[in-house]
C-alpha cells in the first residue's frame, strides 16, 4: 500500500512482491549509508484486484491453510525429475 499511496498507483499483486522487495532493497541501503540502483519491473495495474484490494483495506481478507491432504494430492500429481547433484 505504500507505493500505491505515494504513486497514485494500484500495481498487480504479482508487480506487488517487485515492489516491496524494492522498498526492503532501498530501506536496508538507507540502513547501511550505501547508494544502491534499484530496478523493478512494474508489469500490471491492480484494476481487475479492486475488489480484494477493497477487501484488504476493511481487515476482510482472513488467512487461510491449504489442507495438507489437498497439497500432497496435487504433488503426488507432479512428474519426477531427476535433478543433478
Amino acid at each position: 500500500m505504500t507505493f500505491a499511496r505515494s504513486e497514485g498507483l494500484i500495481p498487480a499483486p504479482e508487480s506487488a512482491h517487485a515492489i516491496r522487495a524494492s522498498i526492503d532493497e532501498a530501506l536496508d541501503a538507507k540502513a547501511k549509508g550505501e547508494k544502491r540502483v534499484i530496478l523493478f519491473n512494474l508489469s500490471g495495474h491492480g484494476i481487475l484486484d479492486l475488489s480484494a484490494y477493497q477487501a484488504y483495506m476493511a481487515g476482510m481478507l482472513q488467512d487461510y491453510d491449504y489442507p495438507k491432504e489437498a497439497i500432497e494430492a496435487a504433488m503426488a500429481t507432479l512428474p519426477q525429475v531427476n535433478v543433478p547433484a
